[in-house]
């Protein structure tokens, strides 16, 4: 990497702070979010929940394996750290280190993405024991056009580590908006030009999306900002690198194999179970994504520098508010739509081919993934406070406990519960995982997950499980006030008295009981109402 000059102060370059950085993250988040309800959608009413939209889910398997085993989900993670400690000593060294980086990674996904691609046919059996024959050989050919996807994302998130440091966030949450927005006209075009070959056109709009959004814009705003990227291999700080991500490539934890796990598992569970817990789990990432990815993205840089500089109080305090923050947000949101499940996936996936049945048995499915919300909240945060010391070893031995011990719960789930079984113990798993994450925090770093912030996220719970019944109750009798219960415009009304009933009585509760729960919540509704008023 050589300097072109100071970057130019565009929506590739801009910083932000902490704050400001959560709430990009979010609305990225939640923007792609929406496009991957509207690709999901695309999907139920063509393909609803047949065998051909169970294959094409499960075509994702290997794929996400390859990528977690070369760490990709951590791989910004693991890179932040080294390379905010390498630009604070030697700008021109830390160019060089950040280039072999990159090279290194794209070299070893490349190999590994050649060799899945040759031996398809060997692995698809084992990604999906449940499908029959020619399943298998469907399954195979859609793999084989989903694996080049793979080569992009790894190298991408190498920029997108340096944009992290460089606390340039506008990226990062454009990124999965390119990714999905290729799915969705890949699918479409495919679908009306050449119905006849099924989903194949979905398959080939995640590689394009891998390539143009993963890889291209990344590589875009770095060089945007002042810098061109010049090949190299050696340099001695790789040895960092190998030394922090090896823990998490051979340490596969259970919220990276969770998805895997309900794919592979689903498929025992007879035709329709993959695409069913698809769908329910894709709708239970929403406040996963929106809430807890974003605050412990953007809050991983402040971490990492708070840990190079040794300020622990500091460093506790940010993490605690971190953490306590998104359960607030968090909480009330899971309790909600929990109440208002059935409702969500009728709304959202009832038409076409996605029938009312499907509708009610993905709305038990998501009921039951949304209970490991808050959990998937803490870890996303607490994990990071590991990462920033450079420590990858413990996340990972946690992690990998934690998905052997869900393993029996998987097996006995699919065989005797069927996708409900998938659904219960893929939230048992991450429970695990949370709390053992925040066992070793206490035990390693001395920093507890609880404290004021915590007795907020217990306020936020205590006020959210009567806002949630009355939501239940509400959505419930909202279904006699038409002539059609399994109709859109039903769905549609029971979602929104629900939230307005859990709304109300949230914040009936809040003033009540909460005043520092309510005070944010009229402070902002305030100023909204000033805004509003000006205009």
């Amino acid at each position: 990497m050589t300097n072109t000059g100071a970057p130019k102060k565009n929506l590739l370059t801009r910083t932000q702070g902490m704050g400001a950085a959560a709430l990009a993250l979010g609305a990225g988040v939640l923007l792609s979010r929406v496009m991957g309800l509207v690709r999901d959608k695309i999907i139920a009413y063509y393909f609803g929940t047949s065998a051909e939209a169970d294959i094409y889910f499960a075509a994702f398997t290997v794929p996400d394996f390859l990528n977690y085993l070369m760490a990709g989900g951590y791989f910004s993670v693991t890179l932040v750290p080294l390379l905010s400690a390498a630009f604070a000593e030697d700008e021109a060294d830390a160019r060089r280190f950040f280039s072999a980086a990159v090279c290194w990674a794209a070299l070893c996904i490349a190999v590994l993405t050649v060799a899945a691609w040759a031996a398809a046919p060997l692995i698809v059996p084992l990604a999906a024991p449940g499908f029959g024959l020619e399943a298998q050989a469907r399954l195979v050919f859609f793999l084989r056009i989903i694996l080049p996807a793979q080569a992009c994302f790894l190298p991408g998130a190498c920029f997108t580590a340096l944009l992290y440091c460089r606390r340039q966030f506008a990226v990062p949450a454009l990124t999965p908006l390119v990714y999905n927005g290729c799915i969705i006209l890949f699918g479409v075009l495919g679908r009306y030009c050449f119905p006849e070959r099924g989903m194949e056109g979905f398959c080939w709009g995640v590689t394009a999306g891998a390539f143009s959004g993963a890889l291209c814009l990344p590589v875009l705003a770095v060089r945007t900002g002042g810098a061109v990227f010049a090949p190299c291999l050696l340099h001695p700080r790789m040895k960092q690198v190998f030394f922090l991500a090896l823990p998490l490539m051979l340490g596969q934890s259970i919220v990276a194999l969770d998805e895997q796990l309900v794919r592979v598992f689903g498929s025992l569970a007879g035709e329709g179970g993959v695409s069913l817990l698809s769908y329910a789990r894709r709708i239970m990432q929403v406040p996963v994504g929106v809430v807890a990815q974003a605050a412990g993205v953007a809050s991983y840089p402040f971490l990492a520098a708070l840990a190079a500089g040794g300020e622990r109080d500091r460093f506790a305090a940010t993490l605690h508010s971190a953490v306590g923050n998104a359960l607030l947000v968090a909480l009330p949101l899971t309790l909600w739509m929990q109440s208002a499940a059935g409702p969500i996936m009728r709304l959202i996936f009832r038409q076409g081919n996605f029938s009312t049945q499907a509708a009610l048995d993905s709305g038990v499915l998501l009921s039951i993934l949304l209970i490991g919300v808050p959990f998937w909240t803490v870890q996303q945060i607490a994990g990071r406070a590991f990462y920033a010391h450079r420590d990858t070893l413990t996340p990972a031995l946690v992690g990998t406990s934690s998905a052997l011990a869900a393993l029996p719960l998987y097996v006995f789930g699919a065989r005797h519960l069927g996708a409900s079984g998938v659904a219960a113990a893929g939230v048992a798993g991450v429970a695990l995982y949370t709390l053992g994450i925040c066992l070793r925090l206490r035990g390693k770093l001395g920093i507890s997950v609880a404290g004021a912030e915590g007795r907020k996220a217990a306020a936020a719970l205590l006020c959210s499980l009567p806002a949630g019944l009355c939501a239940l109750g509400t959505q419930r009798g909202a279904a006699y006030l038409t002539d059609a219960p399994d109709s859109l415009l039903c769905a549609a009304l029971q979602t929104g008295v629900s939230a307005a009933a859990f709304a109300l009585v949230y914040v009936l509760l809040a003033r009540r009981f909460a005043p520092f729960l309510y005070l944010p919540l009229a402070g902002f509704a305030g100023r909204a109402r000033d805004k509003l008023g000006g205009r």
